[in-house]
């Protein structure tokens, strides 16, 4: 795909007329017109979110699985099939989602566990 307008000529003057005085002639007044190609829609990955989530951020292997449906989004794109490139990646967007969610959710119930249970083992220190 070229990624520049391209010029389109129009003779505006009809070949082997002749108007009041003047001569038969294919040359006439042209008008050049840009025509903008339609801009090709890039599917996103996700690829870096999916390789951090499965790194980090990984309940139930949902990382993971972003990051094999990531991979093969970005197949897809190299392939030039946006369609199936678009739906792989939606996919890996709301794997990660759920990942990220059930992660910090997890994080922050076993942070309040862990407090708690401190907590508790420091007043019975103390009796």
């Amino acid at each position: 795909m070229e990624n520049f307008p391209q010029s389109v000529s129009i003779n505006m003057q009809p070949y082997g007329r002749t108007w009041a005085g003047s001569p038969a002639t294919a040359f006439g007044p042209t008008v050049t017109s840009f025509v903008q190609p339609e801009p090709v829609t890039n599917p996103q990955d996700f690829v870096l979110w999916s390789f951090f989530n499965s790194m980090f951020c990984n309940p139930f292997c949902l990382g993971f699985i972003a990051l094999v449906f990531s991979v093969k989004a970005r197949d897809k794109k190299i392939a030039q099939d946006p369609a199936a490139a678009s739906t792989y990646g939606r996919t890996a967007k709301h794997l990660n989602i759920a990942a990220l969610s059930l992660g910090i959710v997890g994080t922050i119930i076993l942070i309040v566990v862990l407090a708690v249970y401190y907590n508790n083992l420091r007043v019975r220190s103390h009796l």
